[in-house]
């Protein structure tokens, strides 16, 4: 499907790409932000390194061989009318979130974002039903402190997230929550 201002858009259905329809609607979200001059909030890169590279040419270099320096902590940073923002996005084909999605040091990482001023959260996307919510990580480390569950039921971000509605443009709007959690802080 073709949008305005030449975007292309994507349905891709394989499990290889599991997680990618999120990522590519969030990163024309926030494109169109940071054309607006609404916000800077970038993907950030995965951190590697190379160990091996086929040079037949500067333009045709291929990676041969990497690996992961560190474990990435989550998927976007960024700034929003002075506040800094930090998330992972995540996608799933069940009614509910598995919690093997999301890694232990990334959940220490956005609780550490949340103490120190930030605005810290999760974006699920349920594929089953192409609704899209906003957790902060508050109500995420609620559940587990208060589960013993190996997964979050879709109920209950129905009942303690944020359904990001879908629009034109920007598609998945998530600003508009962040607004209602920098409200509420005040």
């Amino acid at each position: 499907m073709n949008y305005p201002n030449g975007i292309k858009k994507t349905f891709k259905t394989s499990t290889s790409n599991r997680g990618m329809n999120l990522e590519q609607d969030i990163n024309e979200t926030n494109l169109y932000y940071r054309n607006n001059d609404i916000a800077v909030i970038y993907k950030k890169p995965t951190p590697i390194t190379i160990n091996k590279v086929d040079y037949k040419s500067r333009k045709d270099a291929v990676i041969k061989e990497a690996h992961f320096i560190i474990p990435s902590t989550t998927d976007y940073n960024g700034v929003y009318e002075g506040k800094y923002i930090d998330f992972e996005a995540k996608e799933t084909k069940k009614n509910y979130f598995p919690l093997a999605n999301i890694h232990k040091h990334q959940l220490e990482h956005l609780k550490k974002i949340k103490q120190c001023g930030g605005i810290g959260f999760i974006i699920v996307k349920f594929t089953s039903t192409k609704d899209t919510y906003l957790l902060e990580i508050d109500k995420l480390m609620a559940f587990l402190n208060n589960n013993k569950r190996k997964s979050i039921p879709k109920e209950y971000f129905i009942n303690e997230g944020y359904l990001i509605k879908q629009g034109y443009n920007p598609y998945l709007d998530y600003l508009k929550i962040v607004d209602i959690i920098k409200e509420r802080e005040l």
